[in-house]
């Protein structure tokens, strides 16, 4: 899968808006992620609205990227699934899977932690005017790369123990 290998933090992007159809395929990956139980306890917020963007931005010195995407994805758990314990775990597969098929398909992403943070999760909730049954995990900005990034080699011999 070569797009594990393609895919880098995006923060910069370019005004040009993403194809409905490219969310479409995002969202799908999105819902392929592994959950325990099967549970898929994810929903998502597709945000396009620039006064949103520009509010979510703010919410942590880190989502300042958001106010430069034409759109970004908030993927949220829900409370009402038979095992809680396991939703953070499930969203970060999920989130991945984001991640990933937005550099398989020609674009960029970041993953912008919101939870566990209660503040942070507060400030998303009220913005978005999220539903209390729904926790917010995180703010995928998304959006055509304004510079090509190259992924660093992470690969760490050292690090891999054989038995």
């Amino acid at each position: 899968m070569n797009a594990i290998f393609k895919r880098k933090s995006i923060r910069k992007f370019q005004k040009r808006p993403v194809e409905n159809y490219k969310i479409d395929l995002i969202l799908k990956a999105a819902m392929t992620a592994p959950s325990a139980c099967n549970q898929q306890p994810w929903e998502f917020y597709v945000i396009r609205e620039r006064v949103k963007l520009l509010e979510l931005s703010k919410i942590s010195p880190y989502a300042m990227s958001t106010k430069n995407a034409t759109v970004a994805i908030v993927n949220c758990y829900r409370n009402d699934i038979e095992m809680p314990q396991y939703a953070e775990i499930d969203l970060s597969a999920c989130t991945e899977n984001i991640l990933l098929e937005a550099a398989e398909i020609g674009l960029g992403a970041v993953w912008l932690g919101v939870a566990p943070i209660k503040e942070r999760m507060q400030l998303v909730r009220e913005i978005l005017g999220i539903p209390e049954h729904l926790q917010p995990f995180a703010i995928i900005p998304i959006g055509y790369p304004a510079n090509e990034a190259k992924q660093e080699n992470r690969y760490d011999p050292s690090r891999v123990h054989y038995d």
